[in-house]
């Protein structure tokens, strides 16, 4: 029987089970990886319904049924034949930040990198980014080649897949991994730490979120002379946003890297912190979270004490299976959700009535009906523009495409001159 391509999608992401719970990574625990036969396993760019991709990891782990079948070159098409049948037993897969992380040099990055699926140059290139804005994204592997489907990503030459293992149990986590050290790391023979106490050495100095928040020694706030913006349709924002300390650059090479990816855990970061620039807003965060504010967000984690103040205040929600997935990039429409909670948050900050007026027409967008955001997106497009077409051009706002670092800054200023108007 065949699938159309949206009843697949759907099947892949409804159905999806998350491979490994978190493990408490505060509590250092040092995981070992286990080598797997590489024709086994395949990692799949999985388009989105509304258009982008999402990393799918399918794994052959007996022979009773073939799990996936490939066509074709520059790209390879895959066609995942799971979907069709009761692959319990059969077949392995991994959907999101639980089920797969990097693993370089023997260490354990699943809390220093996240990992996307980023369109560059007509290619669809898996890219693991840093939570630390000076370390340089790393590249993975490529589709070599972008069709509307799903394909096959291959791995860069020195990139090999593996499996994480905790006291000689091997576990269901994918690794991306390779026997080059990180950028910064010295590597660990004898296996990883596994927590890194949040993936990032200052702890809760929530700085360090793909130079995202900038008014705690996030980067460089003092100069918006970026070498990289000059022709960015939101240069002036961005050169705006930095000016006001809620986002920043990479100092070590001055640039703002605007085509970034932002992960949910950074948008949180970025939110708030612009939030402190209203009168009357009073947001402070714990030094130390006692619980964790989500199954899969540690209570030592840099981010856990803004992510636990934006849920409390109802600033941003979790999944319904308790999860946050806060290395997951976040994507238009969610930028759009979290954006118009904070601009109720501070409105009620002022005094006010936590309506969102329209102060100019809403924008007919030609690509969000029956999406689960078209009503917000609509009404933030009214509220000074928040909502926009994509690059400011055309009518399509593309969803489910990751928002990136120039459009949520540029987004996040307007609704804060818009709270503040």
């Amino acid at each position: 029987m065949k699938y159309s391509l949206a009843r697949t999608a759907a099947a892949l992401t409804g159905s999806a089970i998350l491979t490994l719970l978190a493990i408490a990574p505060a509590k250092a625990f040092t995981f070992d990886e286990t080598e797997i036969n590489q024709e086994r396993v395949v990692a799949i760019a999985q388009p989105r319904p509304f258009g982008g991709y999402q990393l799918l990891i399918v794994e052959q782990v007996t022979d009773k049924r073939q799990c996936w079948s490939e066509n074709g070159s520059n790209p390879v098409r895959v066609d995942p034949l799971l979907v069709n049948f009761d692959f319990t037993g059969i077949c392995g897969r991994a959907t999101d930040s639980n089920g797969f992380s990097i693993r370089m040099g023997g260490t354990d990055l699943a809390l220093k990198y996240s990992l996307s699926l980023e369109k560059i140059d007509g290619n669809v290139v898996l890219m693991g980014t840093s939570l630390d804005p000076n370390v340089k994204p790393i590249i993975i592997g490529r589709t070599n080649g972008d069709v509307n489907g799903f394909m096959k990503i291959t791995l860069d030459p020195g990139w090999r897949f593996s499996k994480r293992a905790y006291q000689g149990k091997v576990l269901g986590h994918f690794y991306f991994t390779t026997s080059q050290n990180a950028p910064g790391e010295t590597g660990n023979t004898g296996g990883n730490n596994g927590g890194n106490t949040g993936g990032n050495t200052g702890g809760n100095n929530g700085g360090n979120t793909g130079g995202n928040n900038g008014g705690n020694n996030g980067g460089n706030t003092g100069s918006a002379t970026f070498k990289d913006i000059a022709a960015d349709i939101y240069a002036a924002e961005i050169k705006e946003a930095v000016a006001l300390g809620f986002v920043a650059g990479f100092p070590q090479d001055n640039t703002f890297r605007p085509q970034l990816a932002v992960t949910r855990e950074q948008l949180v970061s970025l939110v708030l912190e612009s939030l402190k620039g209203i009168q009357g807003v009073n947001i402070t965060f714990p030094s130390n979270v006692s619980t964790r504010p989500y199954s899969d967000v540690d209570s030592s984690r840099w981010s856990a004490g803004k992510i636990l103040f934006a849920r409390d205040n109802k600033i941003v929600s979790g999944y319904t299976d308790g999860t946050f997935k806060p290395t997951q990039p976040v994507t238009r429409a969610e930028l759009m959700a979290v954006l118009r909670r904070a601009a109720e948050f501070g409105l009620l900050a002022r005094g006010m009535q936590p309506n969102l007026l329209a102060k100019e027409p809403p924008k007919t967008f030609s690509d969000i009906q029956n999406h689960w955001a078209a009503a917000i997106i609509n009404q933030m497009s009214g509220y000074c523009g928040v909502a926009s077409s994509v690059n400011e051009i055309g009518n399509r706002f593309t969803p489910d495409d990751s928002a990136k670092r120039n459009y949520a800054a540029a987004a996040t200023l307007r609704m804060l001159k818009c709270v503040k108007a």
